[in-house]
């Protein structure tokens, strides 16, 4: 199963080498930071595994939940107009938080996903995207949602309170270099709070896959554990990383 979405850094481009590495004992599966969901929704969904939806964003977890919790309310709402004044209207209204129901709220954020350059939710894209079909396919992933529990938590909180020796953990962090393309009204990820991680990863009882950018601050803080290196065509550059192949690694502790 694909995403329904596109994500700063998401993963459908790593998933066929991510997915491979999750072990068949354990009996929990947390996704810390979800974004697009590409690992969740290519996995497979085991009978009696509790699965962890995450992310600090809260517009993108509201638009989770309303498909979860609100399918039906939230496909009425969709309004598939394609114009660069209602894209500017959502975006002002999301940015200024003006007064929404939650599935006014969910709604607008995919359209704003949706229609935008890059999935970034700043810049409207003036190629015709086909929208409708994400509204027909919405129950699909409502389905799928049914039994993930969905938290809206800092990484260190929520590894906290789910780590256990059967536990795994997908972590999939701003990267280094590339924390200005998040959503900055939830995402403030800074060196230290990488520091952070390395730090919270290494105490764990349970088991962990990390994808990151190969460079040194990476390189430096993981070298005591599996390292897998990969690349792909470059398409956000950042100061930490070139232009041409977009080298990345996966680093499991195990």
């Amino acid at each position: 199963m694909k995403s329904f979405i596109g994500w700063i850094g998401g993963k459908s481009h790593l998933k066929n080498l991510i997915i491979p590495l999750i072990p068949n004992d354990i009996d929990r599966y947390i996704e810390v930071c979800g974004g697009a969901g590409w690992v969740l929704f290519g996995k497979e969904k085991k009978k009696g595994q509790m699965e962890v939806f995450n992310d600090v964003d809260g517009d993108l977890i509201n638009l989770y939940r309303q498909i979860k919790n609100n399918c039906a309310d939230l496909q009425k709402e969709i309004d598939w107009l394609h114009s660069r004044e209602l894209f500017k209207l959502y975006r002002y209204e999301i940015e200024n938080q003006i007064s929404l129901t939650d599935v006014q709220r969910a709604a607008r954020y995919l359209y704003l996903i949706k229609s935008s350059f890059g999935s970034n939710r700043n810049s409207f894209a003036t190629t015709v995207k086909c929208l409708g079909r994400i509204v027909e396919e919405l129950p699909e992933y409502r389905e799928r949602l049914k039994d993930v529990i969905i938290e809206q938590a800092d990484f260190q909180q929520l590894i906290k309170t789910y780590d256990r020796p059967s536990a795994l953990f997908y972590i999939d962090p701003p990267y280094v270099g590339a924390e200005k393309y998040y959503n900055k009204k939830y995402c403030h990820f800074t060196m230290d709070d990488h520091r952070r991680l390395n730090a919270c990863l290494r105490g764990i009882k349970g088991r962990f896959i990390l994808s990151y950018n190969n460079c040194d601050f990476v390189t430096e803080h993981y070298c005591d554990f599996n390292v897998r290196y990969v690349s792909r065509k470059n398409l956000l550059p950042s100061k930490e990383c070139s232009r041409g192949e977009y080298k990345e690694v996966i680093i499991t502790n195990y």
